[in-house]
């Protein structure tokens, strides 16, 4: 039903009150669907286009060369691994990185390109394949000074699951993540959102560091900290939108 799905989509497009930003999903770059999906949405302008099946800073830029035969100037949010190719380019979206809103990844396709049975272990863990393709995107993204979000959870009634996976998203440094349906959205925000006992960690460690600017370690609260902890609190405080 894609012929249909570009005419809903382009109409919701241009009705739509732009509260936040629209991302459209657009099929891989392999194929025609991709031209048929960029002539139905150009005049709706998006404020960003994800490209499924990325394979690096190529394919970006030939999207976006794409995009520009159009007039579409936006921002690009690659699924980053999704193919066995895919995975040795992953450094190379430093390159682009004025390009995309963000770096993401996808542990669905992978699998199915190099026939393994399963992405996960019996306790619902990735496989080493799929924890490693997630690692190396979410460093990807931290070199390329880009978002890195987090993939989907698709169990969308399992809340609980999705809040342990999404608390372990941010705890290990993605700044967003992907949600499958609406009721995912409050529990993926609440996960990413600091505590308030962070926030207060957070400003302690920066206003210690600001009484005393020449120190290159400090103590608080008996603990040692120094420069990576600053950064640390910074880019929190800078999450809780201080």
């Amino acid at each position: 039903a894609r012929p249909k799905a570009r005419e809903v989509v382009a109409e919701f497009l241009a009705r739509a009150d732009r509260k936040v930003k629209l991302l459209v999903r657009v099929n891989p770059l392999a194929g025609h669907d991709i031209d048929l999906d960029l002539n139905a949405i150009a005049r709706g302008k998006p404020d960003g286009i994800m490209l499924p099946k990325a394979e690096g800073a190529a394919t970006v830029e030939e999207l976006v060369n794409r995009m520009a035969a159009r007039e579409l100037f936006a921002p690009v949010l690659p699924i980053a691994s999704e193919t066995a190719a895919a995975i040795f380019q992953l450094g190379t979206y430093g390159t682009v990185a004025h390009r995309l809103c963000g770096l993401t990844w996808g542990a669905e396709d992978l699998p199915a390109t190099i026939g393994a049975a399963t992405i996960r272990e019996e306790d619902g863990s990735y496989t080493p394949p799929y924890e490693m393709a997630r690692s190396l995107t979410l460093f990807a993204a931290h070199a390329a000074g880009v978002p890195a979000i987090e993939t989907v959870f698709p169990a969308f009634r399992d809340t609980d699951g999705l809040t342990r996976y999404a608390v372990r998203a941010a705890r290990d440094g993605f700044t967003g993540m992907m949600a499958i349906h609406p009721a995912q959205i409050e529990p993926i925000n609440a996960a990413f959102t600091p505590s308030v006992q962070a926030v207060a960690h957070a400003r302690a460690v920066v206003e210690a560091f600001a009484a005393n600017p020449s120190a290159g370690t400090l103590q608080l609260d008996g603990k040692m900290i120094d420069g990576p902890h600053l950064e640390q609190a910074r880019r929190l405080l800078q999450r809780a939108g201080e």
